[in-house]
């Protein structure tokens, strides 16, 4: 079989990577159809995915939206040309181009932000997949699964820790170091968001850096952070999971990054425009089950995170939690293939359920979260 999978951003290089490489590996033919976006590009070379690249789109809001219609067009023609079976994807450009071309697609999702994008979208999808904290019906062809987009490379069975990492940042064996990681807020669900400015950022690793050796990871956003004790992060993008899982601490204004450093039992804050009372089901969770914190202020991030670099036995505490929690979470990628397999249709697939049929978790109001 043809499957056809777009990749639009770094994250969705990292959700199919595993299923590629495995549908491969079976014999079936694989084309990923990528937007030069970020790191996307470089992360498909590599892994050494077969891709073809459609369009360019800066960080920069606005960029997307000035090069649609040309996107759209050189995607649609080499869907067409290459002739799938199947498509997969996180939004428009996959449905409306299965829709086009007659061919059905599967849509993962896990932003509860994107109404507009879930309206043009996912009605025109074979199956909508989504993690089962998701809190929006997505109509009659939703269907969850127990975790998140973010278990198709970091669950237990499939994410291989690289004894390397150490080396590579320049920090000792037992040395503590933290990551900052600042997000461009160039995406579409983006638009009138914000997260941690430039002089909080600068407070932030001043405070950090008598605690611990302290990286930034700048997506895009260029905050001059000259004359403070930040470490340059040169890693390659696909060493970042890598990095994250040694890290003591994560203090971060983007959203997926917390999600993977929750998953690699990493303490993580999470800072921006998104926090409170209409957040997503996911980081809700995660702050219940002890992973995460969710801080709208900068005063609360700063005390968290002095507290987690202080206290003894954090780094203990969070992989046991990590553990517990991640038991009753599924290999997505195994998930996907499966899901390839059946080409689309997921009733009868193990572990996938019709959006709202059971669970405590697709809830209508968020859970009481203790933050104390």
């Amino acid at each position: 079989m043809k499957y056809l999978i777009f990749a639009n951003t770094p994250a969705h290089v990292h959700l199919y990577k595993h299923v590629v490489e495995e549908l491969r590996r079976r014999g079936h033919d694989v084309l990923v159809l990528a937007r030069d976006y970020g790191c996307t590009v470089e992360l498909l070379e590599w892994y050494d995915l077969p891709h073809e690249v459609y369009g360019y789109c800066a960080t920069a809001k606005g960029s997307l939206f000035a090069r649609l219609p040309a996107h759209y067009a050189r995607a649609l023609y080499r869907v067409n040309r290459f002739d799938p079976d199947l498509i997969f994807g996180m939004g428009g450009y996959a449905a409306h181009t299965a829709a086009l071309t007659r061919t059905p697609s599967v849509l993962v999702l896990d932003s509860e932000s994107t109404g507009l994008d879930h309206a043009v979208s996912t009605p025109l999808a074979r199956a909508v997949l989504t993690p089962d904290t998701f809190r929006k019906d997505l109509g009659e062809n939703h269907h969850v699964f127990p975790g998140f987009k973010e278990c198709a490379y970091l669950h237990p069975e499939v994410y291989e820790s690289n004894s390397s990492i150490r080396e590579r940042l320049g920090v000792g064996a037992d040395e503590p170091y933290a990551i900052v990681r600042l997000n461009a807020f160039g995406s579409h669900h983006d638009v009138g968001q914000g997260g941690i400015d430039e002089a909080d950022c600068r407070e932030l690793i001043d405070s950090l850096a008598e605690r611990a050796t302290v990286f930034v990871s700048d997506e895009g956003r260029d905050v001059d952070l000259a004359g403070t004790p930040a470490e340059p992060f040169s890693l390659h993008p696909a060493l970042l999971h890598d990095a994250l899982a040694e890290a003591e601490l994560l203090v971060a204004d983007t959203q997926t990054m917390v999600t993977e450093a929750a998953l690699l039992g990493t303490p993580a804050i999470r800072s921006n425009s998104f926090v409170g009372d209409d957040d997503m089901g996911n980081f809700l969770e995660l702050e219940e089950e002890g992973l995460i914190f969710n801080l709208a202020s900068f005063g609360e991030v700063l005390e968290h995170s002095e507290m987690l670099l202080d206290a003894d036995g954090v780094a203990s505490e969070w992989e046991r939690r990590r553990d517990e929690y991640l038991a009753e979470k599924c290999n997505l990628t195994s998930l996907l293939v499966d899901v390839a397999a059946e080409r689309g249709d997921v009733e009868s697939i193990e572990g996938v359920r019709r959006f709202g049929e059971s669970t405590p978790s697709e809830r209508e109001a968020a859970p009481v979260v203790d933050r104390s």
